[in-house]
């Protein structure tokens, strides 16, 4: 899929037109670039109770440096919603991928989880490819298997496909460590998908009073999408650790 430059002031258009999806529906707000955006907490969905009481265990952790430039790992992939098999080369055709490593568990995804996927169903309407894997062991947060990411899946509307690491081997060959975590990648013609932003969603946690505004990875969203440099600085993404099989405790 082709795309064109865009000007630096378009790409700021582009930016602040996706910060107001992210706000409220009913508060009119006068916008500016340098604004905070706010999405309203109180349109988080319900999430579905397991059929087990499972307890939620949240380890911080934060992204570890991956060097800008670093190539994308081929990977394959099932999709538990639908049954598809997913290969990392059915995102060629497009100028740029992001890859989240996210679960269902962690109270840093469920933070972002709205935040997510309406950034992700604004920009894959401008171009931009859009997966998230879940690689989680299954031994120890049943919670995260296959069975309930299709729940999730369903029950958020994902516009994403939402691939199961059963083996773990893809979060490897990514350096990925925490839940969430977010790889930008951009393709320049038939070279290879190239990292262009390895940070963070926004400043919001679960324990701050920050809204959810996804600002940092939009703002590297526009600058790949538009074929500009990104000036800002790339913060590690903090989450919960990647619950590795307790035979390969990396």
């Amino acid at each position: 899929m082709a795309t064109g430059i865009v000007s630096p002031t378009a790409a700021g258009a582009l930016h602040s037109t996706f910060c107001r999806c992210l706000l409220p529906t009913r508060r009119f707000v006068t916008l500016k670039r340098t604004s905070s955006f706010s999405l309203s907490r109180s349109s988080s969905l319900p999430l579905k109770r397991s059929p087990q009481d499972f307890r939620i265990r949240a380890a911080r952790s934060e992204s570890k440096g991956v060097s800008l430039g670093f190539r994308a790992p081929d990977f394959e992939l099932p999709e538990p919603l639908t049954g598809k098999v997913w290969k990392s080369d059915d995102f060629d055709p497009y100028p740029a991928l992001l890859v989240m490593f996210i679960c269902n568990h962690c109270p840093f995804v469920k933070h972002l989880k709205n935040g997510l996927v309406k950034l992700s169903n604004f920009y894959m309407k401008k171009g931009l490819a859009v997966v998230a894997i879940s690689s989680n062991s299954v031994v120890t947060h049943p919670q995260d298997g296959p069975e309930y990411m299709a729940e999730e899946a369903e029950l958020f509307k994902y516009p994403f496909p939402y691939l199961y690491d059963e083996s773990q081997d893809v979060a490897r060959a990514f350096g990925a460590v925490c839940t969430p975590e977010f790889f930008l990648f951009k393709k320049d013609g038939r070279r290879p998908f190239e990292l262009f932003y390895h940070g963070q969603f926004d400043d919001s946690r679960p324990s701050n009073s920050v809204a959810v505004t996804g600002r940092d990875l939009s703002l590297a969203i526009d600058a790949v999408l538009s074929g500009q440099p990104l000036n800002s600085a790339q913060k590690p993404s903090v989450g919960c650790s990647i619950k590795w099989h307790p035979e390969k405790n990396y």
